[in-house]
């Protein structure tokens, strides 16, 4: 069963800088945690502390900035890592392993027993360290699910607090993270994390199907950066969270624009138009039937209230509009037409959305009535 408050633990600053290409600076990363933090995001992801003294620095930055959120760092099961991972100010650390056969075998180029030997070797160690332990099983969903079991098993014993499932290569379809996770969820006490990777297009989804199954925390990044074709979406999966099945991560919504626009910048990778919840288009309608019937009831085309993700419904005009839309543009400029004025406003309309691939705006508009109308005053 679903847990009734699902927590979030971003990862935006650390696997979404992980995007080919994008590095943040001191100051952006600092901007992104804060903007992450007033909008209710209780758990960071925030880099990696052993690649260098500059992404320690950073991650203390982020930590003496006191904000109301639990800091995780990410680290390998090796000694120089975890010991970078110590002074840094963090929580949390999310222990990271590979718990595939393909990547223990021609990754590490170790076995099984090696694997179930370091995990309760290096929670222990990080325990003594003073910090929480996420055991992070890479390539979990490529993983024998009995050895997987093994896994979390003696996570658990070595005292860890949580398991990171990552779809590493994004690979999993809904059907079946729900049954992977329902096995790891009826097998262990543990905290279970899901991270979702979006090769197929599938990050959300399996997202949702994960908290479904009983997992208590998610991985998302803003916009869904990450490596490849990214993560699960922040603004993605809260809000089919909050609005598909009415669970609470304590965050509010209304804040995704401004961040969305922050990362954007930040990142140097422009949100598509059509990207759900965060995308110009999303809430822009020019279709002369969803416009009529939006105009008499915003529920006949309306499944998510714009307002609940900081958004409102835009109104363009184009080559599907229809008349009562253009009426009602021309009114917002404080000319009222006639039907027969709609119409010839309307072709017009048409022809530009035809011929240049944009909506006209409010100077086009002025222009064709002014075009039209002596044709207009002839012909009446």
């Amino acid at each position: 069963m679903a847990h009734p408050v699902v927590v979030v633990n971003d990862t935006t600053l650390r696997d979404g800088e992980q995007t080919a290409g994008v590095a943040f600076t001191a100051e952006e990363r600092i901007a992104i945690a804060r903007a992450l933090a007033a909008a209710g995001v209780t758990e960071m992801e925030v880099g990696i502390p052993v690649m260098g003294r500059e992404e320690r620095e950073n991650i203390r930055a982020i930590a003496a900035l006191g904000l109301p959120a639990s800091l995780m760092v990410w680290s390998r099961m090796h000694d120089a890592d975890l010991g970078a991972a110590a002074g840094c100010g963090a929580q949390i650390v999310n222990l990271s392993i590979p718990v595939s056969d393909i990547q223990i075998r021609h990754k590490l180029g170790r076995e099984r027993d090696w694997v179930l030997d370091t995990i309760g070797h290096y929670v222990r160690r990080a325990l003594d360290l003073g910090l929480d332990v996420c055991v992070g099983g890479e390539d979990a969903s490529r993983a024998d699910p009995d050895f997987l079991l093994r896994v979390v098993e003696t996570a658990e014993r070595a005292g860890a607090r949580r398991f990171r499932f990552a779809d590493t290569l994004g690979l999993l379809d809904p059907f079946t993270t729900f049954k992977r996770i329902s096995a790891l969820h009826e097998a262990s006490d543990l905290e279970l994390e899901m991270h979702a990777h979006n090769d197929l297009g599938l990050a959300t989804a399996n997202t949702l199907a994960a908290v479904l199954a009983g997992a208590s925390h998610i991985n998302t990044t803003v916009n869904g950066l990450g490596e490849r074709a990214g993560n699960a979406a922040l603004e993605e999966s809260v809000t089919a969270l909050h609005h598909l099945y009415n669970l609470s991560t304590g965050i509010d919504s209304r804040h995704f624009p401004d961040i969305s626009r922050l990362v954007a910048v930040a990142s140097g990778r422009p949100v598509p138009v059509n990207k759900s919840i965060v995308g110009d288009a999303v809430f822009t309608h020019e279709s002369g039937i969803h416009v009529d019937g939006l105009l008499k009831n915003p529920l006949n085309y309306q499944g998510l209230a714009p307002e609940a993700v900081g958004r409102t419904h835009t109104l363009v005009l184009g080559k599907h509009s229809g008349s009562r839309a253009v009426i009602q543009a021309y009114a917002g400029l404080g000319i009222v037409l006639t039907q027969f004025e709609a119409k010839a406003m309307l072709a017009r309309i048409r022809e530009h959305a035809v011929a240049t691939k944009q909506t006209p705006d409010s100077a086009d508009l002025k222009r064709f009535y002014l075009e039209a109308l002596p044709r207009a005053q002839v012909q009446s």
